[in-house]
C-alpha cells in the first residue's frame, strides 16, 4: 500500500521558517517525480516545489515563482523521502500543503500525479 505522509507544518510568524517531510512508502520512488503543492482556502492546488529523476542520475529541481529563492527542495533516503525547506515566508503561504508522486514529466499538472499525502497546514501570521 503507498503511503505518502507528511509532517512539519504549523503557525508561525512572517518572516519565520518551517521545514516539510514527506515520508513515501510501499514501492519505490526514487525515479518517481516527487514535489509539494499547496492550497489556500477558495483557491486551486498549485504546484510550489517539485524534484524529477533525470537521466544523469541526479535530481532536478523546479521551483514556482513566487518561492523561488526562498523555499527549497530536497530528497534523501534513496529518493523516498522528500524536504521542503520554506524561509521568509509571507501571509500569502498560508495553505494546506501537499506531498504527490508520479511518473510524469508535466510536472506542474497536478492531475498527472498518481500518489497524494494527506497535506499539512501552513499558516503564516503577519
Amino acid at each position: 500500500q503507498v503511503q505518502l505522509v507528511e509532517s512539519g507544518g504549523g503557525l508561525v510568524q512572517a518572516g519565520a521558517s518551517l521545514r516539510l517531510s514527506c515520508a513515501a512508502s510501499g514501492r519505490t520512488f526514487s525515479m518517481y517525480t516527487m514535489g509539494w503543492f499547496r492550497q489556500a482556502p477558495g483557491k486551486e492546488r498549485d504546484v510550489v516545489a517539485v524534484t524529477t529523476w533525470s537521466s544523469g542520475k541526479t535530481y532536478n529541481a523546479y521551483y514556482a515563482n513566487s518561492v523561488k529563492g526562498r523555499f527549497t527542495i530536497s530528497r534523501a533516503n534513496a529518493g523516498n523521502t522528500i524536504y521542503l525547506q520554506m524561509n521568509s515566508l509571507k501571509p500569502e503561504d498560508t495553505a494546506v500543503y501537499y506531498c504527490a508522486a508520479g511518473r510524469l514529466t508535466d510536472y506542474y499538472l497536478r492531475e498527472k500525479y498518481d500518489y497524494w499525502g494527506q497535506g499539512t497546514q501552513v499558516t503564516v501570521s503577519s
